[in-house]
């Protein structure tokens, strides 16, 4: 009915003064009341009514519990009837995916277009965006396999379609040094399936350091440099040429890999 005389405004509506009552005990709410899902409570009443819920996910826009269809927007619950699709403007579901502050219904959204992150399998609504093993990754999200820490753009190796930060790599398939057991980290010397640091590539007779422009022999599967093999036996040195068919040692045998 019209109102005639002083008029009270709240929670979106007018009301007589002898109307606006407590929604749960019924009291005048002249001293001021709580507003708690569209309805107006007294102090008393309010944290009773709170108190209910207290377990309960309760809906940032109607603050009544969320029991099905809940959707978070801006980091809060909502109930999802209370948005719709950005594009179709058909009332959203628990379904809905938000891109850059807006909601979109499923079908929608796959019309987008937008990258989804290999590691969380959800759109990737940021600038920045890691393209990387033929996939792209929310940048705090492509980390290494083992230790699963951010690579931030740092280096990464790449192994069978995983990726590992460089200590890791190096420790899961890095080459081993046939003199001091550790893995090596820069250049490294590969022959007859051994691998050696820069420092530790010698010759086995006189502990000569090599390098990948040195002359050397394969001697019982030992790397001999030409000076300690002109000094070998003739009949030796002739069963280890004919064993090498080459005076110097065969470059499918032997290989340096430079450190990148």
């Amino acid at each position: 009915m019209f109102i005639k005389g002083r008029v009270i405004k709240a929670i979106n509506f007018n009301w007589h003064p002898e109307c606006f009552r407590c929604h749960s005990c019924n009291v005048l709410l002249d001293s001021g009341f709580i507003k708690n899902a569209l309805r107006p409570f007294c102090k008393e009443c309010n944290m009773r009514e709170k108190s209910k819920y207290q377990n309960q996910i309760m809906c940032h826009e109607c603050s009544t519990p969320v029991e099905n269809d809940m959707i978070r927007f801006k980091g809060e619950p909502y109930h999802s009837y209370h948005f719709n699709c950005k594009l179709c403007e058909q009332e959203l579901n628990s379904n809905a995916r938000e891109i850059r502050g807006e909601l979109y219904c499923l079908k929608c959204h796959d019309k987008l277009d937008i990258p989804i992150c290999s590691g969380c399998h959800t759109p990737i609504d940021q600038e920045r965006i890691v393209y990387a093993l033929g996939k792209t990754w929310h940048v705090e999200h492509f980390a290494c396999a083992k230790c699963e820490i951010p690579f931030n753009g740092s280096k990464h190796f790449e192994k069978r379609g995983l990726a590992y930060c460089e200590a890791h790599y190096n420790q899961l398939f890095g080459n081993l040094c046939f003199v001091c057991n550790s893995t090596i980290t820069g250049d490294v010397f590969s022959f007859v399936n051994k691998s050696w640091c820069v420092e530790h590539f010698s010759c086995y007779l006189c502990d000569e350091l090599m390098n990948q422009k040195t002359k050397f022999y394969d001697f019982d599967s030992k790397p001999v440099c030409k000076h300690c093999f002109e000094k070998l036996p003739s009949k030796i040195r002739s069963t280890i040429l004919k064993a090498n068919d080459t005076k110097e040692h065969s470059k499918s045998i032997f290989s340096w890999i430079k450190d990148k």
